[in-house]
């Protein structure tokens, strides 16, 4: 799987619940990808699927959950409980980024990510998105789609913990975005893994 395939804001669904799911699936595909790579390969992997993780959690909470807690039946509490599992998600993945993939805990740490981030998304396709397509018009999922993916394009390509909110990520997200993408690019230069 090249860089380019795993870019969600290049990705061509129009609808953002398709959108997501491909990205659900995408995220996977990815996951499998870092546990069968070579050491050698293993850290260009896990830096594709933290970046992956990173902006597709940010866009969601920017653009889907705002949307979702208004549309929905119970909406503030379904998406608070996703906030929750987001931001444990996220408290793993920044502890493994910094660590990378040469930690002794790496293997062991990747099964708890991805147990942690399937049962995430299980929980948004059941709980939240069969309701926003149910609640929503086609319209408005493209509207949403549009936002996302704009998000996706500018959100901060590491997981930072604590920001599971539309306001945080706008507020710190640009510099922080910022930050580390100019991180990233130092250390492509740098001939290391972002």
């Amino acid at each position: 799987m090249t860089a380019q395939k795993t870019a969600p804001e290049k990705m061509d669904e129009t609808d953002v619940i398709d959108l997501l799911l491909a990205q659900h699936a995408m995220i996977r595909d990815l996951f499998d990808e870092v546990e069968q790579a070579p050491a050698d390969k293993r850290g260009e992997a896990f830096s594709r699927l933290v970046r992956l993780l990173a902006v597709h959690e940010t866009a969601e909470e920017e653009i889907v959950h705002p949307y979702a807690r208004r549309a929905i039946d119970g909406g503030d509490a379904v998406v608070e409980d996703r906030l929750a599992e987001e931001n444990e998600a996220k408290e793993l993945l920044m502890r493994m980024d910094e660590a990378g993939p040469e930690a002794s805990d790496f293997a062991r740490n990747l099964a708890m990510l991805r147990a942690a981030v399937e049962a995430h998304a299980r929980s948004e396709e059941r709980y939240e998105f069969t309701q926003l397509r149910g609640h929503t018009s086609e319209a408005e999922r493209r509207g949403m789609a549009a936002g996302v993916k704009a998000a996706e394009a500018m959100a901060p390509t590491h997981p930072h913990p604590g920001t599971e909110s539309a306001t945080k990520n706008l507020l710190v997200g640009t510099p922080v975005a910022m930050m580390d993408r100019a991180r990233d690019v130092i250390r492509q230069a740098m001939g290391k893994n972002p």
